[in-house]
C-alpha cells in the first residue's frame, strides 16, 4: 500500500470519527459569487430574477482522491407573490468518504416599507432534504488481510434534516442568520467502539453593506460572516471585501475573503509543541454578462502545517431568467 494511499485512509478515518465531512453541504466562500442561497435558505427568490447557479470546486490538483464539490441551485419567486421556492443539490467527495444531498426550500418575503422604492424587507426560509453518506472501505485492505475495525465494504446511510434562516434587508444593508442541520443525524459511525456522533448543527450569521457614491460606476461591499459548530464548539469568521463596476454589457466584480478559525490546534514542532489557527485567503473575480454569470474563486490555506501547498479552485456558472423590473432604489446586488 502506497504512502499516499495510507495517508488518505488515515485522513478519511479521522474525518469520519470527527464528523467534519458529515456536516452536509460544506460552507466555503461560494456565497460571495452571487450565491447566498447556498448557505441561507431565506435568500431563495429574494432577487428580481429567478437564478440558476452551478459550481465545481477542486482541491489539490495532482493529488489522487483530493476533495471535490459540485453544487446546483435553482430558486425563484412564485409568480408575483411574496413566496419563493428553491432546490439545492450537491455532491461532496473527500478521499474515500462522500456525501450527496438534496434540499427543497420554501421562503417568504415580508415588505415593511410603504412602497417598493425603499427596500425594507424581512425574509424567512425553511429547507428540508436528505443527505446520503458513503464510506468506501473496499480498498482499505489487501487481499487476505483482516482488520476487525474495517468491514471492507461500501458503507452508506441516508438521513433527513432541515435548515432554517432569516434575512433582513434595509436599503443598502443586509443581515442573515441561519441554523443548519437542526435534527440529529448519526451518519456513518464506528459504533463498535461505542462512539456516536449525531450533532451536525452549524450556526451562521452574516452582515454587510454596499456603499455607492451617486453618479459613480463603482460600488463597494464589506461584509463579515461568523460560523459556529455546536458539537465541537469551533468558531470561524470571514472578513470580506467586494467591489463592483457597472459596464455597458453588465457588471464586473471581484474581491478578497479572509477566513480565520478562532480556535487553535496544537502540533509537535521538534522537541516542543506549537499551535496554529486555520486561515484561508480567497480572492475571487466574476462578470455579469447580460443574463449570464461567470466567476472564478481560489482559496489558499496559509498555515505552516498542512497536507498540501495547493489550494482550492472553483468555477461558478449562472443564468438569470424570468427577470422583473428593478423595483428598489438601493445598491443591493443580491436584490436588484
Amino acid at each position: 500500500m502506497s504512502i499516499k494511499k495510507s495517508c488518505l485512509i488515515a485522513l478519511t478515518a479521522l474525518i469520519s470519527l470527527t464528523g467534519f465531512s458529515q456536516e452536509g453541504l460544506p460552507v466555503y466562500s461560494d456565497y460571495l459569487t452571487d450565491n447566498y442561497y447556498l448557505i441561507h435558505p431565506s435568500m431563495a427568490g429574494v432577487a428580481n430574477c429567478a437564478k440558476v447557479r452551478l459550481t465545481a470546486r477542486q482541491q489539490w490538483f495532482g493529488v489522487d482522491d483530493a476533495p471535490s464539490l459540485q453544487t446546483l441551485s435553482i430558486h425563484s419567486r412564485i409568480g408575483e407573490s411574496q413566496s419563493a421556492v428553491g432546490v439545492n443539490l450537491y455532491n461532496d467527495k473527500n478521499g474515500y468518504h462522500s456525501n450527496t444531498g438534496g434540499y427543497v426550500t420554501y421562503a417568504h418575503h415580508l415588505m415593511f416599507s410603504r412602497n417598493e422604492v425603499d427596500l425594507n424587507m424581512l425574509s424567512f426560509g425553511l429547507s428540508a432534504g436528505f443527505i446520503q453518506y458513503k464510506l468506501d472501505e473496499t480498498d482499505f485492505l489487501a487481499p487476505g488481510e483482516f482488520d476487525q475495525l474495517i468491514a471492507g465494504i461500501e458503507q452508506s446511510a441516508t438521513n433527513f434534516n432541515i435548515d432554517v434562516g432569516f434575512s433582513y434587508h434595509f436599503l443598502d444593508f443586509y443581515a442573515h442568520v441561519t441554523a443548519k442541520n437542526i435534527l440529529p443525524n448519526e451518519g456513518i459511525n464506528f459504533n463498535a467502539q461505542g462512539f456516536e456522533f449525531d450533532n451536525l448543527r452549524t450556526y451562521l450569521a452574516s452582515l454587510g453593506n454596499v456603499f455607492h457614491r451617486p453618479g459613480s460606476e463603482w460600488s463597494y461591499e464589506p461584509s463579515i460572516m461568523y460560523m459556529y459548530r455546536d458539537a465541537t464548539e469551533e468558531s470561524t469568521i470571514d472578513i470580506n471585501a467586494k467591489v463592483y463596476r457597472e459596464m455597458d454589457f453588465g457588471k464586473l466584480w471581484g474581491g478578497l475573503s479572509y477566513r480565520r478559525s478562532l480556535d487553535g490546534a496544537e502540533f509537535r514542532d521538534g522537541n516542543g509543541v506549537s499551535s496554529q489557527k486555520l486561515q484561508y485567503f480567497t480572492p475571487f473575480i466574476g462578470v455579469d454578462y447580460k443574463q449570464f454569470v461567470f466567476a472564478y474563486t481560489y482559496s489558499y490555506q496559509a498555515n505552516t502545517v498542512n497536507f498540501n501547498t495547493g489550494g482550492f479552485h472553483q468555477i461558478t456558472l449562472g443564468y438569470n431568467f424570468n427577470c422583473r423590473r428593478e423595483k428598489y432604489d438601493c445598491e443591493c446586488p443580491a436584490i436588484n
